[in-house]
């Protein structure tokens, strides 16, 4: 297999390190805040200068794609090879809410660097990392002498990520055609830490619902009717104690219905991560684990579904006693999805299942909300195989480990629609600081994804063939 030259990508970026580093700045000064009204002409803006960006980048179509709600940023660069195969990576141009009384120590509009870190909204989540693809393809075409990428290589940043990617799936349906592709890339995760370079290999999906339930149809006195009719915040808790069983198993029957097993080499792979539960727990700001048994805390939160209760409502809340049997009661359940599991069909189980559970004199409405489906890529495959190489290389031969997240995310909608295999390309770790005040990102690691993505388009484009 060919390979880019390791020094020449690297002293390119070391060329262009300052530059680059002076264009994000720019671009994280954007407020991009797409869950704020007051903020759309700046998602708008932020749209505006990636598409520019792109276009100076090489890229020959950059262009701006309208939603109902905040645009989406689309970009391609064809390869000119007949046989190259197409990578689509997918990343998101918004950004959370935040202001400096929320605990920054700087304006988080105004990037700032320190101790070798540059701070600001966006930094890496998730502004620098899709910007370092800017670079990457940069350097790989420098390192190469090509004139263009040994892939056929799209991009589509998103405008609405931060607000629930309300209109995403629509677009992505709606462009299928343009947006075709062999392998997604999504760039819009981590690693384990700096010193344990990780690829992720999969997330969750999810599946969620408000159940209602109706009883009498007004409250009314317990010392009357107690004991002598239906109660709904009784069936509330009832339902909410038969979602487990002793062992802490999802009783909904059909649940674990095709959920795909954990191999012993994935089990070994997870325990190869030097995971402290305690240091963990700290995280979490919980006093104790539970979960599933037979399984490890890592493996609970990355491979095996759940269900969990998200809310419990009905009758008096006020202070003192309130001596009733109140009209109505409410849950709200989520269920997080892994390979093998279809969202329709677990929905299809827990209103089946919610049914038969509850009794006569009671009437129960179950409404679910969007759900998103699983996704995994298998260790085998040869384009995680290429990530693994090239990301090896940046990180001069340390050994990249795999993990996956507990969470979800829209990269399920690009492989529902294309029916391309996802994965997932990113340099943030943990106190980088998502979501919160003072977020930033570690420059060596920023400039170590340029290089991935700079040595990965060669190899990837071999793999595919």
């Amino acid at each position: 297999m060919s390979r880019t030259p390791d020094n020449a990508v690297r002293t390119y970026v070391e060329q262009h390190r300052a530059a680059f580093l002076d264009d994000l700045a720019e671009w994280l000064r954007i407020p991009s805040v797409s869950a704020q009204p007051e903020h759309d002409g700046d998602v708008r803006r932020s749209a505006e200068w990636l598409a520019a960006k792109l276009a100076g980048t090489g890229f020959p179509v950059a262009e701006i794609w309208p939603t109902p709600g905040a645009p989406a940023v689309f970009a391609e660069w064809p390869s000119g090879d007949p046989d190259a195969p197409t990578v689509l990576v997918y990343g998101h141009h918004d950004v959370q809410p935040a202001a400096r009384e929320d605990g920054w120590h700087s304006d988080p509009f105004e990037p700032r660097f320190a101790d070798g870190r540059m701070y600001g909204r966006g930094a890496a989540d998730d502004k620098g990392q899709v910007f370092f693809h800017t670079l990457g393809v940069r350097a790989h075409l420098a390192a190469t002498g090509r004139t263009a990428p040994a892939v056929n290589l799209k991009l589509l940043v998103e405008g609405e990520e931060e607000s629930g990617s309300t209109h995403f799936r629509a677009l992505v349906e709606r462009q299928a055609e343009r947006l075709a592709a062999d392998v997604v890339i999504v760039s819009d995760t981590g690693m384990w830490s700096k010193t344990t370079p990780t690829v992720c290999t999969g997330m969750r999906g999810l599946a969620d619902c408000e159940i209602t339930l109706y009883g009498p149809d007004q409250d009314i006195h317990s010392g009357s009717f107690g004991g002598a009719v239906p109660n709904p915040a009784t069936v509330a808790a009832r339902l909410v104690a038969a979602l487990h069983d002793e062992n802490e198993q999802v009783t909904i029957p059909g649940f674990y219905e095709g959920v795909a097993p954990l191999t012993d080499a994935e089990r070994e792979l997870f325990a190869e991560l030097p995971f402290d539960e305690e240091t963990w727990l700290g995280t979490a700001k919980s006093h104790g684990t539970l979960g599933e048994a037979g399984y490890s805390t890592l493996e609970r939160i990355w491979a095996r579904p759940t269900a969990e209760l998200n809310g419990i409502g009905g009758g008096y809340q006020g202070p003192g006693g309130k001596t009733i049997i109140p009209s109505t009661a409410q849950l709200k359940l989520s269920f997080r999805l892994v390979a093998g599991q279809e969202p329709d069909k677990i929905e299809r189980a827990v209103a089946d299942w919610v049914a038969a559970q509850v009794p006569a004199g009671i009437r129960h409405k179950i409404v679910f909300g969007a759900a998103t489906r699983p996704c995994l890529t298998p260790l085998d495959h040869p384009a995680l195989q290429s990530v693994v190489r090239a990301m090896g290389r940046a990180f001069d031969g340390h050994k990249i480990r795999f993990t996956r997240e507990g969470g979800s995310g829209p990269a399920a909608d690009l492989q529902d629609v294309l029916g391309a295999p996802v994965l997932f390309l990113g340099i943030s770790v943990p106190s980088d600081g998502w979501h919160a005040p003072n977020e930033k990102v570690e420059l060596d690691l920023l400039l170590k994804g340029v290089e991935t993505t700079a040595h990965l388009w060669g190899d990837m484009a071999e793999s595919l063939r």
